[in-house]
């Protein structure tokens, strides 16, 4: 019976696979998705390994406060668990002090449910030159942060697998293919974050939420409510992005 599963279930996303990539290029590499959406996002980065691969940051035991300060609306600023996260929390603390995120945009805006910035090519398909291991409990990390209004979460990339484990599939079920193909998507976070405008716990377990807003929500709010984007996934064209003038770690 399991072999006739296997069979049925490479066919079906075998199709879902060249239907996804074939649109790849112009898809953001975030597979966070608006529950009244089914379409699932991919990306052309390289597979990562494991987590002990991506593994490229250092842990931290304290908890650390930002500042997200952005062109024209004010400053958002937050704490960050790294009780939770910390390999999360360090990765963007390492990318904060290096000046990464100066400069760069949020390009994908939902209002009523997210926004997510930080991609140096401002189009959803960057990153950084490191890949950080996905702390959520679908990647065997616990992690108690819920996505509620305000938290702040880890961007990756999505896979077209995932839409069977939200079936009822487990992991072990699915080929091997299917496994290794989620287990890269987990561990893609790279640079691309973003922040829950309303509550959207439906992410829960499957995004490494980091952080939450202690101050500015009213700047999340004035982003969101001001965005045009251009289609029903978020995007936002280039000219209209709100650019991040820093990011500051607070010592």
């Amino acid at each position: 019976m399991k072999n006739a599963i296997r069979i049925i279930l490479a066919l079906v996303l075998t199709f879902v696979m060249i239907f996804s990539f074939s649109a790849c290029d112009k898809e953001d590499t975030s597979s966070i998705k608006d529950p009244t959406l089914t379409a699932t996002n991919s990306s052309g980065k390289a597979d990562a390994q494991d987590s002990a691969a991506n593994d490229n940051t250092e842990t931290s035991e304290d908890l650390v406060k930002a500042e997200i300060v952005i062109k024209n609306y004010g400053t958002i600023k937050l704490d960050l668990y790294a009780d939770e996260a910390p390999k999360t929390v360090a990765n963007f603390v390492k990318l904060a002090k290096s000046g990464f995120y100066n400069g760069l945009t949020f390009h994908r805006i939902m209002e009523d449910f997210m926004m997510q910035g930080g991609d140096p090519l401002g189009n959803g398909t960057g990153g950084s030159d490191d890949e950080v291991v996905g702390e959520f409990s679908a990647n065997g990390h616990t992690n108690n942060i819920s996505h509620i209004r305000g938290t702040i979460s880890m961007a990756r990339s999505g896979s077209g697998y995932e839409q069977y484990l939200s079936m009822g599939y487990k992991l072990s079920d699915l080929p091997a293919e299917a496994q290794s193909d989620l287990k890269r998507a987990y561990n893609s976070g790279s640079s691309q974050f973003f922040i829950c405008h309303k509550d959207s716990v439906f992410l829960d377990g499957n995004y490494a939420a980091f952080g939450r807003v202690t101050d500015g929500i009213d700047v999340v709010d004035a982003v969101c409510e001001d965005a045009n984007p251009t289609d029903n996934n978020g995007t936002i064209s280039k000219a209209e992005q709100p650019v991040i003038e820093t990011i500051k770690i607070v010592e």
